[in-house]
């Protein structure tokens, strides 16, 4: 699994003209990518790591202050665009492999204390973040 962690000082993702999911104040908005061979003890460390990450500032971590965690998923960062001008997505996991791993992150996130809102998946979402820092960092697990 894979997920860009941006710190953020609000954010929220739209579909349709509707907001689905909306966190105010310091927190992380998170894409969360899936692959072929990820599995749900993967998700599980991927929402450890989320929630004790110490990104916030004054090195706190979401587990620290209660910060809330936009979680969304994206198959776009396995993404591979190394040839030619079209990337390719065949790293990506398919929608049923990919949804319930997005899902178990949230869960594990959720049973870890955390307060998550999401997005969509598979919808055609918009995002808004204010990114403090600017801040990112990629998490590989």
């Amino acid at each position: 699994m894979r997920a860009v962690v941006q710190r953020v000082d609000g954010a929220s993702v739209v579909v349709a003209g509707e907001t689905v999911g909306e966190i105010t104040g310091e927190g992380l908005c998170v894409l969360v990518g899936v692959t072929h061979d990820d599995t749900p003890e993967k998700a599980a460390q991927l929402a450890r790591k989320l929630w004790s990450v110490r990104v916030l500032d004054g090195e706190k971590s979401c587990s620290d202050v209660n910060a809330p965690l936009l979680v969304i998923s994206q198959f776009t960062l396995y993404g591979d665009a190394r040839k030619g001008r079209r990337p390719t997505w065949n790293a990506a996991a398919p929608g049923p492999v990919a949804e319930p791993l997005v899902d178990e992150v949230v869960a594990r996130l959720r049973e870890l204390g955390a307060h998550v809102e999401t997005g969509r998946f598979g919808a055609d979402m918009r995002v808004s973040l204010t990114n403090h820092g600017p801040f990112t960092v990629l998490i590989d697990v």
